[in-house]
């Protein structure tokens, strides 16, 4: 009986070893198997500094790379705050692979309030993508998060929503390309687990895969890895049902990727995909006037604003070219020539 049961003991540990993850290598330091860590990367270049707070969960099995980034637009706060609680969320223990998490990427447009560009050097970081390593501090952000982040991932998901003046219907996006058939697959599979009720189709033709990314997710397509946009919340709001969408869709995620075992099943959503989209790009700059919002339908001809000069006089009325959904549009009166007005969705 001692023998049967010493032999049992020894079968037992030899196969927890075997099943556990070797510790996770990130910054020249050890994650160990189970565990989570928090670094704060320093990004400095000749005349700015700053960092990336990044946190790695490294569980106790086997299982793939999981790379997640909010904050690149530091104005969009419900991404940034879902990070916040998947912080707390996730339990390394229970966790299958590993997740590199992006708490904030562009802390200086944060605390600076800024939307769109960081204002240390007014770029635009979701246009520096693969960026520079001696580049200006967006540049260099960039780079930081393609080689210690999304390089490291062999999935890759980037969380936005409307930024301060963005009105957005919420959906999840994925990129397709006929030249990378297996990933594009694989990110669809991604998108639609998430449960949006609308899911976008990136079409990515095979020569612009040869030229400089300038997103952060498409990085991650350029590179073979399948990726996810999230889009969720409007005018820079901090509303917590999107905060809690966002995080109720990457957990449904986590457990796609059978990282993580969901005892709370929920109901499975069936979006509704869109593959074709057009702009609408304002001819003057002004006031913009419209009774439109984010998810409302329009149709082919139909009016869907106007735009003044700073006397009232109606410079230009604007018209539908298409039927279709508003995904996103502007949501506050400024408006400068040149300007998207409406992104819109060709429905099936």
């Amino acid at each position: 009986m001692i023998k049967t049961r010493t032999f049992l003991f020894t079968f037992l540990l030899a196969s927890t070893f075997a099943t556990a993850q070797k510790p996770f290598i990130f910054q020249n330091k050890s994650v160990t198997s189970g565990n989570k860590h928090h670094f704060k990367i320093p990004v400095i270049s000749k005349k700015d500094s700053t960092f990336i707070p990044v946190t790695i969960f490294h569980g106790s099995k086997p299982g793939p790379v999981l790379g997640i980034t909010a904050g690149i637009h530091g104005y969009e706060y419900p991404p940034i705050l879902a990070a916040q609680q998947l912080n707390q969320k996730i339990n390394p223990k229970q966790l299958s692979g590993t997740i590199i998490l992006v708490q904030i990427a562009n802390i200086p447009a944060f605390l600076g309030r800024s939307p769109f560009l960081n204002p240390l050097d007014n770029k635009n970081l979701n246009r520096s993508f693969p960026g520079a390593p001696t580049g200006s501090i967006t540049e260099r952000i960039a780079h930081t998060i393609t080689t210690q982040v999304i390089a490291k991932s062999d999935f890759f998901v980037d969380m936005h929503a409307g930024d301060a003046p963005e009105d957005l219907r919420s959906y999840n996006a994925w990129y397709q390309s006929k030249a990378l058939p297996e990933v594009s697959k694989k990110g669809r599979e991604m998108a639609l687990a998430m449960g949006f009720d609308y899911s976008i189709i990136f079409n990515i033709p095979e020569e612009r895969l040869k030229e400089p990314s300038l997103y952060c997710s498409q990085e991650a397509f350029h590179r073979k890895i399948p990726s996810v946009d999230i889009e969720c919340g409007s005018l820079g709001i901090p509303s917590k049902a999107k905060t809690d969408r966002i995080v109720n869709g990457m957990f449904s995620l986590f457990e796609h990727l059978q990282m993580l075992d969901i005892s709370t099943k929920s109901t499975k959503t069936k979006p509704t995909i869109i593959a074709k989209r057009f702009t609408i790009k304002s001819k003057s700059t002004g006031l913009f006037y419209t009774t439109k919002k984010a998810g409302d339908l329009i149709k082919k001809g139909e009016s869907v604003g106007y735009i003044t000069d700073f006397f009232g006089n109606i410079l230009e009325n604007i018209e539908a070219p298409q039927s279709g959904m508003i995904l996103y549009m502007i949501g506050t009166p400024p408006i400068n020539k040149n300007d998207t007005i409406m992104n819109i969705g060709i429905l099936p």
